[in-house]
C-alpha cells in the first residue's frame, strides 16, 4: 500500500474514534477530557484523510504536503507540551514519534508516486 494512502486511512481512523470516544482519545493524549476540542481535531483528521484519499495528481500531493504541515506542527506542539509539563513525558515522547512518522510516510509516498509516474512514463514511451 502506498504510505500516503496508509496515512490517509489512519487518519480517518483517529478522527472517527475521535468523535466516537472523545474521552478515551483525550486520556491517550495524556489530556484532561475535552470532548470538543478532541472531536475538532477528529474533524479534522477524518477531513484531510478523506480529501487525500480521493484526490489525485498535484491536488494530492500539496494535501500531503498539508498533510506534513499539520502533522510537523502536531510534533511540535507535543514537545513544547512535554516541556511545559502539560503532557508526561512517557505519552509526550509517544505523540511526537507517531506525528514525526506521519511527516515520513507523507515524504515517502510523495517520493513513491513520483518514481511510480517516471515508470510509467518510461513504459509509454
Amino acid at each position: 500500500m502506498n504510505p500516503v494512502t496508509g496515512l490517509a486511512l489512519g487518519r480517518i481512523a483517529v478522527g472517527v474514534a475521535s468523535l466516537a470516544k472523545p474521552d478515551l482519545v483525550a486520556t491517550t493524549m495524556g489530556q484532561t477530557p475535552s470532548p470538543l476540542l478532541t472531536q475538532w481535531f477528529g474533524s479534522r483528521e477524518i477531513a484531510l484523510g478523506a480529501v487525500t484519499l480521493f484526490a489525485t495528481g498535484s491536488a494530492r500531493r500539496n494535501l500531503v504536503l498539508v498533510g506534513a504541515l499539520v502533522d510537523g506542527a502536531d510534533a511540535g506542539t507535543a514537545y513544547a507540551g512535554i516541556q511545559a509539563g502539560q503532557i508526561p513525558k512517557e505519552i509526550g515522547f509517544g505523540l511526537v514519534a507517531v506525528a514525526s512518522g506521519a511527516v515520513v510516510a507523507g515524504f515517502l509516498g510523495l517520493k513513491d508516486g513520483r518514481r511510480r509516474a517516471k515508470k510509467k512514463l518510461a513504459l509509454g514511451s
